[in-house]
């Protein structure tokens, strides 16, 4: 088989799974590791893929989405979502609020709150609640990254001090298996800690996630308290979240009963 050809039915392959192992492309192809190593490098440097440790991803599945795109990703079911997650927050309670867009759509719908005490590492979500007076809120040091959120060691320290009522979790994807994921690893060591420092972890995905990509495994889907979503999850994920007994809650924005509680 031409190079040319090998190297149109990789990126095919690529942009079909998101991600493909270097073993995999081997076998597909019958040709040596070397070879095909030598071939991810190539499309690498033409940008028509994404290369990783053991393989390649596809630019638009490897790379966290620019954000103020992501902003506009699922807005009516991030509203939603946001909105049954402060049905669940009581008056007077403190949470940490996590970098993303659906934890920035739940701290809008705080607004209605009185006497929140927040901890965030997310500088809009903190903008967003400043407009309150009685609300208490602390912003986390570290790094401060373009997309407005802040991590780092010391962001990790800093959180590590304090135990809250809730965590507002947002997630860049979930895997087949229940794995949480994401694309960061310094951001995942944030919310790792932001996990450990809460006594009841909210998880908000939007259906997009169960079908999205990323490398750097933050926890187990059993770890969480609720998951608040959109749609029924796959199978597997449902089946999880009832042998763990991990709370499901969907929440529709088209509905005019926009909250399902499924146990």
């Amino acid at each position: 088989m031409k190079q040319s050809i090998r190297h149109q039915q990789i990126v095919e392959l690529v942009t079909q799974r998101g991600y493909i192992s270097t073993e995999d492309l081997v076998a597909v192809f019958n040709v040596t590791s070397q070879t095909i190593r030598r071939d991810l490098n190539e499309l690498a440097e033409q940008n028509l893929i994404r290369r990783h440790h053991g393989g390649a991803a596809s630019p638009s599945n490897s790379e966290n989405s620019d954000y103020a795109e992501r902003k506009s990703f699922f807005s009516k079911e991030k509203q939603a979502i946001a909105q049954q997650v402060a049905g669940l927050i009581k008056n007077g309670s403190s949470l940490f609020i996590d970098i993303g867009t659906t934890p920035e759509a739940v701290a809008y719908a705080l607004l209605e709150h009185q006497n929140l005490r927040i901890v965030t590492n997310n500088l809009n979500a903190a903008h967003i609640l400043m407009r309150k007076a009685d609300f208490e809120i602390t912003i986390a040091g570290g790094n401060l990254r373009s997309d407005g959120g802040i991590i780092g060691e010391a962001t990790v320290d800093f959180i590590s001090q304090f135990r809250l009522d809730y965590c507002i979790l947002g997630i860049s994807a979930i895997d087949e298996d229940g794995a949480l994921l994401d694309y960061d690893f310094h951001e995942v060591q944030v919310k790792r800690a932001l996990m450990q420092s809460s006594r009841k972890i909210l998880l908000v995905a939007d259906h997009s996630k169960f079908s999205r990509k990323a490398i750097v495994r933050l926890a187990a889907i059993s770890e969480v308290d609720i998951l608040l979503t959109d749609a029924l999850p796959p199978e597997n994920i449902a089946q999880l979240l009832q042998q763990h007994n991990i709370k499901l809650e969907l929440c529709s924005a088209l509905a005019e009963n926009p909250v399902q509680n499924v146990e």
